[in-house]
């Protein structure tokens, strides 16, 4: 990979999803991944803090560049869980991931999710999950970009 994160950041603009809530990609490493997302009033539930499913999509794609550093590419989540810990009001989600343990095919990735608030970060939910390699996934070059 001539820039790893060049490359982590051409699969992140071939998610329509990630287009979508606007996510940009960090810093990109075997040591740590960061994914930034922003946030408006379209990303808010009823009663004006971070919809859970955003917070969640920040994790998941974190554990899984995390997961795709440490295992190369190919790689989606084979299962998480999210603990949240405090309502996300603020400018932006930082998502910041690392492997715990990586073995051939899978690993075990913890992910820590900051609502930016001013110059403040307060954690808001923590994630651990388990990234699985896929077999004949090719060498995870993103599809055309259909938009």
């Amino acid at each position: 990979m001539e820039n790893m994160l060049e490359f982590g950041r051409q699969i992140l603009a071939a998610q329509a999803f990630s287009r979508l809530l606007k996510a940009e990609l960090v810093s990109w490493s075997e040591d740590l991944t960061e994914l930034r997302v922003p946030l408006s009033e379209d990303t808010e539930q009823h009663l004006g803090m971070t919809h859970g499913g955003v917070i969640c999509y920040a994790a998941d794609n974190a554990l899984t560049y995390a997961g795709g550093a440490v295992l190369g590419a190919g790689v989606v989540t084979g299962e998480l869980k999210i603990n949240y810990i405090r309502p996300a009001i603020g400018s932006a989600l930082i998502a910041r991931a690392s492997a715990l343990h990586a073995g051939r095919t899978q690993a075990v990735v913890r992910c820590d999710v900051f609502v930016v608030d001013g110059q403040t970060e307060k954690l808001c939910a923590t994630a651990l999950g388990t990234i699985r390699k896929v077999e004949g996934a090719g060498d995870g070059s993103p599809p055309a970009n259909r938009s």
